[in-house]
């Protein structure tokens, strides 16, 4: 469908709106004794020599997770990134860990709540949801994650919102047709293997179902075409994809008039795209990784934040979009006998054979070399000739040889949050 239905921005007023907030929580900040204020000391940022987005952009350094978590470190347990006094702040969340392995505990006050709250309702506006009609069904156990808290928060302020944490699969589909839901919240790998339960295996029928649109998130899978078409199909339902982090809020939304397109949330985000090795903003239409300075959330700001999501920036009638969603993580990416290759890729080709059931990567060194190794589960009357396919797919598509081999049904971990496909094998 095309984008010309969608409002037309005004990019002035909105970067002069982005500024009028920023320049109040930069001059708040260098006043203060805390993380941002000693490093606008320490590094020479004047605070007067800013009179505009581009100066901003131009003399504030980026920010790390490393620095934060070093902060967190040296100042444990929240750090010294915080604009409040401590007994004002009544939130807790904490990321996931799966990049660094430890895990990053996020406090809110009420105030930067409800304006997480705010950016979750444009995601749920955007994909169409109905006040007063739908029901949404949240799909996943109800853990220290930013997202899971303020996406459940956000719709019960409009919708009937259906709690499925601590239930099996299984009861969380009865739960669906028995009480109507409507809209499905989780993320995208979870999606698909709830559909793939759909009739015989759970015996909860299709036609029991009244789930009309899904909303992913968690995992880059969203936008990726192949995964887009199987849980449409196997859900008949349309797909939003969403994304957004512990230590920035929710991001991005999509709307139907720009599928697999991300929008950035620039009222309460200020966005950059930077070429990952210089630095520099990149063209429209170029890759890069997204950095994120927010707006909003100013009791634990993070300003000009390297979220290591590989992007591709797209502007769309004066709004700023990722075209694709998030493409991968920068660090995840693997350089195999001269071509880089990112985990997204590998699953794009995976999705494309519904007839596999879960699959693994193995990533290990050979004579100083990484190579890979997919392993896969599916019907066994039928993997001779799958493999053959699989492998002839994944040749045609990265022009290298990636070796398959079908493993035992049931062998490999199944995944309800953020799954983990890409396993680092050490060959000693």
């Amino acid at each position: 469908m095309s984008d010309h239905h969608a409002p037309l921005i005004d990019r002035v007023r909105l970067r002069s709106n982005q500024w009028r907030k920023l320049r109040s929580i930069v001059l708040n900040l260098s006043t203060l004794d805390t993380f941002y204020g000693k490093r606008f000391r320490e590094t020479g940022v004047r605070v007067s020599g800013m009179n505009r987005l581009e100066d901003f952009a131009k003399l504030v350094p980026f920010t790390t997770k490393a620095e934060i978590q070093a902060d967190r470190e040296a100042h444990p347990p929240f750090g010294t990134n915080l604009t409040r006094a401590i007994s004002q702040y009544t939130r807790f969340c904490q990321t996931s860990g799966t990049s660094t392995g430890k895990p990053m505990a996020w406090i809110d006050t009420p105030e930067s709540w409800e304006a997480m709250l705010a950016c979750w309702r444009k995601v749920f506006e955007a994909a169409g949801v109905v006040k007063g009609r739908d029901r949404i069904c949240f799909a996943f156990s109800f853990g220290p994650f930013l997202g899971f808290w303020t996406a459940f928060e956000a719709a019960s302020k409009d919708y009937m919102v259906l709690p499925a944490g601590g239930l099996s699969s299984q009861a969380r589909l009865e739960m669906m047709a028995r009480y109507g839901a409507t809209v499905l919240c989780c993320t995208p790998t979870y999606a698909l293997r709830l559909g793939e339960l759909i009739g015989e295996p759970s015996g909860v029928e299709r036609m029991s179902l009244r789930i009309q649109k899904i909303i992913v998130a968690g995992e880059t899978g969203g936008s990726v075409p192949a995964i887009r078409q199987r849980l449409e199909k196997l859900w008949d339902a349309q797909v939003f994809d969403h994304h957004g982090m512990t230590e920035v809020g929710p991001v991005t939304f999509e709307s139907p008039e720009l599928p697999r397109h991300l929008i950035v949330i620039e009222d309460a985000y200020f966005a950059e795209v930077v070429d990952p090795a210089t630095g520099l903003e990149v063209e429209d239409g170029q890759h890069g990784e997204l950095v994120l300075t927010t707006l909003d959330r100013t009791v634990c700001p993070l300003l000009r934040y390297r979220t290591g999501d590989y992007v591709k920036k797209k502007l769309h009638r004066g709004r700023l979009t990722l075209e694709g969603g998030i493409l991968s993580r920068i660090d995840d990416m693997v350089v195999l006998r001269g071509v880089n290759i990112y985990p997204s890729a590998i699953d794009a080709v995976v999705r494309e054979f519904p007839e596999i059931v879960e699959y693994l990567v193995e990533q290990k060194k050979i004579d100083d070399m990484d190579e890979i190794e997919l392993l896969i589960e599916t019907d066994e009357n039928i993997a001779k000739s799958l493999l053959k396919k699989l492998e002839a797919r994944l040749r045609d598509t990265f022009s290298l040889r990636i070796p398959v081999r079908i493993v035992d049904s049931g062998s490999l971990p199944r995944h309800e949050f953020k799954a983990k496909r890409w396993r680092i094998v050490d060959p000693a």
